[in-house]
C-alpha cells in the first residue's frame, strides 16, 4: 500500500513461474524509460497486491541491476508490501495534525478491536493495518484510509463497521467521510 492508496486484494498466482510473467509483463511496460524500478514495483504491487520475494531477482535480471539493487529499494520504501495484504487494508494517519485529535489513542483502540498491531496482516486475513504519515485530510483529523477510501473524524466504530461490511455496501456507517 501507499501512503495514501491502497492495494487491490491479492491475485497473486500460486506458481513462481506465475508470478515471473506477471513481473515480466509489467517491466514490458516500462522497458526503456528512465528510472522504471520505481514504477515496475508499483506496477507489480498493484498486479498482485504485494511485491513477492520471487519476482524480486526476474526484476533484476530484465533491468540488468543486481538483486541487492531491487532488494533494497523494495525493503527501504514502506509503501511496498512484501506479504499479500488482508481483504481489508486501512492506513491510520500518524501524522502530527492527527496525534494532536488523538491519533495514538485511536491506533491502541483499532489494534485490540481488530484484533491486529499496525503494520501487520490479522492471522485469518480478513484485515491488514497500516500507518501512514498524512492523508491530507488534516482539519478532519483523525484520518484513514480504507481500501483507498480516505475518511476523517475516524473512531473505532467506524473503522470496524468499514471492515466487518464488504466494500462495496452502499451503507456507509455515520460520520464517516471526508
Amino acid at each position: 500500500m501507499s501512503n495514501g492508496a491502497s492495494s487491490p486484494p491479492p491475485t497473486a498466482p500460486g506458481a513462481t513461474a506465475d508470478l515471473a510473467e506477471v513481473a515480466r509483463s509489467v517491466v514490458a511496460t516500462h522497458r526503456g524509460d528512465r528510472g522504471a524500478l520505481l514504477p515496475i514495483l508499483h506496477g507489480v504491487q498493484h498486479a498482485l497486491g504485494y511485491v513477492p520475494t520471487e519476482v524480486v531477482p526476474v526484476i533484476a535480471a530484465e533491468l540488468n541491476l543486481s538483486r541487492a539493487d531491487v532488494h533494497g529499494v523494495v525493503s527501504f520504501y514502506r509503501d511496498f508490501r512484501r506479504t499479500p495484504p488482508g481483504r481489508t487494508v486501512v492506513g491510520l494517519c500518524r501524522a502530527e495534525a492527527c496525534q494532536a485529535v488523538g491519533a495514538d489513542a485511536l491506533a491502541a483502540q483499532v489494534e485490540a478491536r481488530l484484533g491486529v498491531e499496525c503494520g501487520a496482516t490479522r492471522a485469518d486475513g480478513g484485515v491488514t493495518l497500516d500507518e501512514v504519515f498524512c492523508l491530507g485530510n488534516c482539519a478532519l483529523g483523525p484520518a484513514a484510509i480504507v481500501d483507498g477510501r480516505v475518511l476523517g473524524r475516524v473512531t473505532v466504530d467506524t473503522v470496524a463497521a468499514l471492515v466487518d461490511s464488504p466494500a462495496d455496501s452502499p451503507a456507509q456507517p455515520e460520520g464517516v467521510g471526508a
